[in-house]
């Protein structure tokens, strides 16, 4: 156990001058009678109420001492358990190309892709989930992790314009590919999320997709788009515009990455496509992953404000009954 504020401590040392204070107002407090002997008196044993009347003041200290513990706020300690829990390995590897931006979703394709992605993170409780995303280029915003509060945060704050633009599908695949490949999961899985064609990047899709089947990972495709025409940003000398421009996705290489890797390809017209990945990705091997946790701060003032309010009501009780002072 430890204390947030510790500093509220040092009013224990008002004990010092409080226990003094009382010990000479009780010495001083005594009525004293002269007589020629005592003798009398010696056979009469003393009553047990000449040692209660030190609870009191005893009640009262202990009362004031559980006070400063609360100010203090004791907090249970932080430390590391490990638990065992059941799941895959997940990487979403998510395209942030400006063309994302185009509203033929609302408000725009990456944000219901990031929507599309919570519910599935959230739907996925024993998982080990990392997220990639790629334009003119990839990198790993959020390796694998089972903490869904930090990785919903990540994938809150993604945005198109943060990577060169462009759309390198090769590229995304490959980070995603490498940061899953030495997971401790049996069973490995990649989504892709894109609403383009790979025009950028070292590694073609077809390459990638050869790597990722060789180190046994699935990997799930999904088309952003509707179908048609859709309106696109365009830049101009007064701003940003929207232009209706056919919707055009490679569908053929998004299927053959599918197919290479054992996976499956959607086409996200609407979110309901989620469905058909939630079945398809709950009929896979689950294995067992020891997990790592870190446990929070636990508030630990509750049972010492309750103790305090106990002993003030002792000691109002006792000195209202048992050791109340009679005129």
């Amino acid at each position: 156990m430890n204390f947030a504020n510790p500093s509220y401590l040092w009013l224990f040392l008002l004990f010092i001058p409080a226990i003094g204070w009382y010990v000479w107002k009780r010495k001083n407090a005594e009525a004293t009678l002269q007589v020629s002997s005592t003798y009398a008196f010696d056979r009469i044993g003393n009553s047990y109420k000449k040692y209660l009347r030190y609870l009191l003041f005893a009640l009262r200290l202990a009362a004031a001492g559980c006070l400063i513990i609360v100010l203090a706020r004791p907090q249970s300690t932080d430390n590391w358990s490990s638990q065992t829990t059941e799941g895959i390995d997940i990487v979403i590897a998510l395209d942030v190309s400006s063309s994302m931006l185009a509203r033929d979703f609302n408000p725009d394709r990456i944000e219901a892709a990031k929507d599309v992605a919570s519910q599935f993170i959230a739907g996925r409780t024993t998982d080990n989930i990392g997220l990639v995303v790629f334009a003119g280029e990839s990198f790993t915003l959020c390796p694998m992790t089972t903490d869904r509060a930090v990785l919903l945060n990540m994938l809150k704050e993604v945005r198109c314009g943060i990577i060169a633009d462009m759309t390198a599908i090769g590229d995304g695949l490959a980070t995603a590919v490498n940061r899953i490949k030495d997971g401790p999961a049996k069973s490995k899985t990649i989504i892709l999320l894109t609403d383009g064609t790979n025009n950028a990047g070292d590694v073609t899709p077809e390459t990638a997709a050869q790597i990722a089947e060789t180190f046994g990972i699935r990997v799930y495709t999904i088309g952003v788009g509707t179908q048609g025409n859709a309106p696109y940003p365009v830049q101009t000398p007064y701003g940003i515009v929207y232009q209706n421009q056919p919707v055009v996705i490679d569908e053929a290489t998004l299927q053959k990455i599918a197919d290479t890797t054992g996976g499956q390809y959607f086409r996200a017209t609407n979110k309901n496509v989620l469905k058909n990945i939630f079945a398809e990705i709950d009929k896979m091997e689950k294995t067992k992953l020891v997990v790592q946790e870190f446990s929070k701060k636990d508030e630990l003032f509750e049972k010492w404000g309750i103790a305090a309010l106990l002993l003030l009501l002792g000691e109002i009780l006792l000195r209202h009954t048992l050791l109340r002072n009679i005129p």
